[in-house]
């Protein structure tokens, strides 16, 4: 599909399938296209040429099929002048739903009494996704779910849309790049309003596979491993050859607390897409929502 704003394009002739149940991340630099295709999915814009289909309904032209839709915007968009109770009430009576439902997955007990317009920018951001989870959908659009949010807060929205991935579909998109990686099954790299890689984000491979471990002795002596930030640091060509270097240092009587990749795969997207394995650019005309 290509859309945009004004008949200029932003995005080009993106093509992509989500068909299995799980969290699919969005992942681009800022203007690259990713809201543009959020909006475009959840048909609120209509495509220039192509078309989104949910399971063989048009989203941009069945009322009934973007019914099964539900987006939360980046923007906090909120009645200011209503308490928070009100506020999803009022959408729980359009949409569906029990406000006190809504209130109680989130958490917002403390907050329901007060108005939109005295809350933080991460109160507003946990209301929004309140209103999100008025009634459960089978299509997710969350749009930087977690920016504003302090870390626990930020746990609990991984944890339900963890559990809604493992019956319906997930687009998810955020700047966290461990946190993509740690959330998501499936990657969808927007760079310049096209699709630079689509595939499962076990696929992809850091530059260099560089591993800490953690140990109760100075293991410098026995492999190549210089110490930094309180790791012993090595260089390997696959997670094999870690595994093979653990195995022999536990054999040899060290005593391994931790053991963890230093490297995020995902770094490399926004520095050399050729890096990845299995890329694939963007198709012909038309975009499959499942």
């Amino acid at each position: 599909m290509t859309a945009g704003y004004d008949g200029k394009p932003v995005l080009h002739q993106v093509t992509f399938e989500a068909r299995e149940s799980a969290i699919y991340v969005v992942l681009g630099p800022n203007g690259a296209g990713k809201t543009t295709l959020f909006r475009t999915i959840a048909g609120i814009l209509e495509p220039y040429s192509g078309s989104v289909l949910f399971d063989g309904d048009d989203l941009s032209k069945s009322k009934e099929a973007r019914k099964r839709v539900n987006y939360l915007s980046h923007y906090n968009a909120l009645p200011e002048e209503m308490t928070v109770w009100r506020a999803l009430d009022f959408y729980a009576r359009l949409e569906g739903g029990k406000a006190d439902d809504a209130i109680s997955l989130l958490g917002l007990e403390g907050l329901k009494d007060k108005k939109v317009s005295d809350l933080s920018q991460g109160q507003k951001k946990r209301v929004s996704i309140a209103k999100v989870f008025l009634q459960e959908r089978d299509l997710y659009l969350m749009d930087e779910a977690t920016s504003n949010l302090d870390p626990g807060v930020s746990k609990e929205i991984r944890d339900i849309l963890l559990r809604l991935s493992k019956e319906r579909i997930v687009l998810y998109s955020s700047h966290n790049l461990y946190e993509a990686r740690d959330v998501g099954t499936n990657l969808l790299l927007v760079r310049d309003g096209t699709l630079a890689y689509n595939g499962r984000i076990s696929d992809l491979r850091s530059k260099e596979y560089r591993v800490g471990f953690r140990t109760t002795t100075d293991i410098s002596k026995i492999v190549d491993a210089k110490l930094e930030g309180g790791y012993y640091v090595m260089s390997f060509d696959t997670p094999e050859d870690a595994g093979l270097t653990l195995k022999k240092l536990v054999d040899g009587g060290v005593v391994v607390t931790e053991m963890r990749e230093l490297d995020n795969p995902l770094q490399s997207l926004f520095e050399d897409t050729s890096s990845l394995t299995g890329a694939s650019g963007a198709g012909e005309t038309d975009g499959n929502a499942r």
